[in-house]
């Protein structure tokens, strides 16, 4: 019967697993064919003794070596923004184009390298705008360690005393799973009794959020209910948890098994965080190794390693038994330790007063008004919207990845008990196309309509026209509306690289051009323009290309004031033509592009021409929401 039975799990397991298997047929080694005997070649006399080929080692060329080494960490973001890793990235980026400009060598003086570097700097600068668009695209949600890491790290002797306890209370204990006691088991309830009792505890505590929730689909799924404390031993109740193989959410799914178990994965949203739709993926991946092994330890254990090494474990042994297999050292260590903590952790749970954990008050359950959308909205915009916070929004949706919902996918955004009317009254105020970057403002005592702006880096004037304002009079608790453009939020990821914009408008420059004019028309420090560019004076040749940061946020400010200043003042302007003098002499005025506006729309604003707008800003071909333009009148 036992070879029958390991027989029949064998075929089973075939039919279920859906991972890829390697072979277990080692290679033959290759049987090379026997040497043939060759005579001995003789060398003429007198002739001179062979010298041994001297290694010609070619020259690496500076500008390949440049080219090669930017073009890898180039590489390298592409593939991180692909998988979703934005702030991975962002330092890959980063390092390409500071390891352009950092050389020694003049990118422009080799038409290679300024390819190079010109590739690297549009193509990041289309993927950032593609990320940011949506909003807050480069915010990811920060992840917590798996407290199951640490538990697999350690070894505790076995206590006596503890052991016979154990002993005792385990015919005292009801259970739906089989529990026993063995000196790996004590050594983990030692552990958990001293160095691990605080995360024992603070995953207690938490547990009381999804108790309910996981009983109801356990219950649905027709699994045992005391597999809760496989969620515990994992990672604490943490939605956020991330182990250091990548296993993530409250049930630390691997990428490819959730995929298997209909969990979705992509650039907005994680499912294996979803606490309701991970624990029925769970409970079915659960069941389904128990139809296949017959046994739940055998089946947690195939949860931690996988289906085929278990199953090559009992046909290695003949043994379908986890203690068996525990004992012949035929299974990986980590989940040789897997079981015994979550036996130990299932009986500790079970008899909290002989542990101290009696005292543990479990937090309440996570209720929520879910309201599915079909739009991407910013959760700071809908915190404002229902008088909540961001914190407590990021903790009812923890499958958000970013501070963005979905834009081409619907989603069920939960929302404070009692918010899901005010929420879907307060958003209609709002044009649907701007709810991933415009705002709710509650005004305070002290707030003026000018405060407001500063704050938010908007006009006056935008924000009197979208809560159609008639004076510059605020009355304190009304809520308004902040009409905020595409990277002046101050909160958004564009300002997070302490002042101006990740990646460089490039520049050509014109006849009578200065470094300091150009400043001045941007908005910058003539300074940074000369380090940006490795640029020792003022001068500058027609024709080159610049690359250039603009400001985003306080920074403009500063700087137009200083250039402002400057233009009267550096000696250097006194070599400008005249029309050069004549344009810096106007006053200039920086104009973010919004959304829908056009050349035409922004002359008529500013009470001037398309032409005039051309003409100061010559790098703008098309407009995108986000440019910068300067304005002289």
């Amino acid at each position: 019967m036992r070879n029958l039975r390991i027989w029949s799990l064998l075929l089973l397991g075939a039919v279920i697993i859906t991972t890829a298997c390697e072979t277990d047929n080692p290679k033959k080694p290759a049987t090379n064919p026997p040497a043939i005997a060759m005579a001995p070649t003789l060398a003429p006399k007198n002739a001179p003794a062979p010298q041994a080929p001297v290694a010609v080692v070619p020259a690496v060329n500076p500008a390949d070596a440049l080219i090669a080494k930017a073009e890898k960490e180039f590489q390298a973001g592409q593939a991180n923004y692909s998988a979703g890793h934005l702030e991975a990235a962002k330092d890959n980026f980063d390092r390409a184009f500071t390891t352009m400009v950092s050389s020694d060598l003049d990118i422009h003086a080799d038409e290679r390298l300024e390819n190079e570097f010109d590739k690297i700097v549009e193509s990041v600068h289309e993927l950032e705008l593609q990320a940011l668009k949506e909003g807050d695209g480069f915010t990811e949600q920060k992840s917590e360690p798996a407290p199951i890491d640490e538990a697999n790290e350690v070894t505790f002797p076995v206590d006596p005393n503890i052991k016979a306890q154990a002993i005792a209370e385990i015919r005292q204990t009801h259970s739906d799973l089989p529990l026993v006691m063995n000196d790996q088991i004590a050594s983990f309830i030692s552990y958990f009794s001293s160095r691990g009792k605080g995360t024992l505890a603070n995953g207690m505590a938490r547990s009381g959020r999804y108790r309910e929730m996981i009983s109801r689909v356990f219950k649905e799924e027709g699994v045992p209910q005391d597999l809760i404390y496989l969620a515990q031993a994992e990672s604490g109740f943490r939605s956020l948890a991330l182990s250091r193989a990548g296993a993530r959410g409250m049930w630390q799914f691997m990428a490819s098994r959730a995929s298997g178990y209909g969990l979705e994965r992509n650039w907005w949203v994680d499912e294996r965080q979803d606490p309701e739709k991970s624990t029925r993926a769970a409970a079915r991946h659960l069941k389904d190794l128990y139809n296949m092994f017959g046994d739940w330890y055998l089946a947690m254990a195939a949860y931690n390693s996988g289906p085929l090494t278990v199953q090559r474990a009992v046909q290695r042994t003949g043994y379908a038994d986890f203690w068996e297999l525990y004992k012949r050292n035929v299974l990986p260590g980590e989940t040789r330790n897997y079981v015994p903590i979550i036996v130990a952790i299932t009986i500790m749970s079970k008899n909290p007063a002989q542990y101290g954990l009696d005292t543990v008050q479990l937090d309440e359950p996570l209720a929520s008004d879910p309201v599915t959308i079909d739009y991407p909205v910013d959760l700071r915009l809908v915190a404002e919207c229902v008088d909540s916070s961001v914190d407590t929004l990021q903790q009812l949706n923890p499958s958000l990845l970013r501070m963005t919902t979905p834009k081409d996918q619907s989603f069920i955004l939960h929302l404070p008990v009692g918010t899901k009317e005010k929420f879907e009254q307060e958003v209609t105020a709002i044009p649907l196309e701007m709810r991933v970057l415009w705002r709710f403002h509650r005004v305070q005592p002290g707030d003026t309509l000018a405060s407001i702006a500063r704050k938010y880096h908007v006009s006056s004037e935008a924000i009197a026209e979208a809560n159609n304002l008639s004076d510059d009079e605020v009355k304190a608790e009304a809520k308004l509306i902040i009409p905020v453009a595409p990277g002046r939020n101050k909160e958004s990821a564009s300002t997070e690289s302490g002042g101006y914009s990740k990646h460089p408008t490039i520049y050509k420059v014109r006849k009578g051009d200065t470094v300091a004019s150009i400043a001045d028309d941007f908005g910058v420090p003539a300074e940074k323009i000369r380090r940006w560019n490795h640029i020792s004076g003022d001068e500058v040749k027609q024709g080159r290309v610049l690359h250039i940061f603009k400001p985003t946020g306080e920074e403009e400010e500063v700087a137009s004031t200083s250039h402002s200043h400057s233009s009267q003042t550096a000696p250097e302007l006194k070599s400008h033509s005249s029309e050069t003098k004549n344009a810096s002499a106007k006053s200039a005025t920086h104009h973010t592009v919004k959304r829908g506006e056009t050349l035409s729309s922004i002359a008529n604003e500013y009470k001037t021409t398309v032409a005039e707008l051309k003409k100061n800003n010559p790098t703008v071909a098309k407009l995108r929401p986000g440019d910068v333009l300067v304005i002289r009148r």
